[in-house]
């Protein structure tokens, strides 16, 4: 049991770590995954401020929300530097620029007064790197591209129906919330029903996603229950989905070099 713990904590870790350092890409759908962890980014950097401003230290959160910072920072400038288009430059400017005031209220102590506002600010960070995914994803002209594209934002959905649940769990008030549940769970039900019917897939990938569909099922059960969820469990089941729908992303960028 501590083996499979240790190892599952080191899945996650290397989840993300594509390294603080400096990211090379080399393909178009390469580029659509990395700008797809934007998106995945967004939504974890809210559960782990909300997990810190609970003083739960499961996971780790506040060493979690550094790294995530820096990713977000590094993947930001290695899209910048790889793509030729004006179109996507610009979208990721738009990027840098809601970012940029984002990257300093992060690192500080996590306050229930300024969430609200911080998760409008992510929010808005989260639509503008959806819109450069896209870009990047009809760029690559690829049947690929554009299934790397729902894969990788099902790993988003992963930690916005975490986050969306670490929020209610600390008692910030969100008029919204049932919405914005509902939205992510019938849009991440939809595309992985869409993922399980694509022809790219191999048998490792249907495994992955079978995975993925009984992790799900946590989420819509919590859906449907009065209870009180513990964070613990909402951040484990959350990154079980992480884990492996970034094991489908990798495989389904892998595809285009075959």
């Amino acid at each position: 049991m501590i083996v499979k713990k240790i190892k599952m904590s080191l899945a996650t870790i290397l989840i993300l770590a594509t390294s603080a350092s400096a990211i090379e890409i080399t393909s178009p759908t390469q580029a659509v995954d990395i700008a797809g962890k934007q998106r995945m980014f967004t939504q974890r950097m809210l559960k782990d401020y909300a997990m810190v401003g609970m003083g739960n230290t499961f996971g780790k959160p506040g060493e979690d929300l550094k790294k995530i910072s820096a990713d977000f920072q590094d993947h930001m400038e290695s899209l910048a530097a790889y793509t030729r288009s004006d179109e996507v430059k610009k979208s990721i400017e738009k990027i840098e620029a809601l970012w940029t005031p984002l990257k300093q209220i992060l690192l500080e102590t996590p306050s229930k007064e300024k969430v609200g506002k911080l998760q409008v600010d992510l929010d808005d960070l989260l639509k503008a790197t959806d819109e450069t995914t896209k870009l990047f994803a009809k760029e690559s002209g690829t049947a690929s591209g554009e299934t790397v594209n729902k894969a990788g934002r099902q790993r988003m959905l992963s930690q916005r129906m975490a986050s969306l649940y670490m929020l209610k769990v600390w008692e910030v008030e969100d008029p919204q919330f049932k919405t914005k549940l509902e939205d992510a769970m019938k849009l991440f039900k939809t595309s992985l029903d869409e993922l399980e019917k694509s022809n790219l897939n191999t048998e490792e990938i249907k495994i992955l996603l079978a995975k993925v569909k009984r992790s799900f099922m946590f989420f819509e059960m919590m859906s449907k229950s009065k209870s009180k969820f513990v964070p613990t469990l909402i951040y484990k089941k959350s990154n079980d989905i992480l884990v492996n729908m970034n094991s489908a992303t990798q495989k389904y960028v892998a595809l285009e070099s075959k």
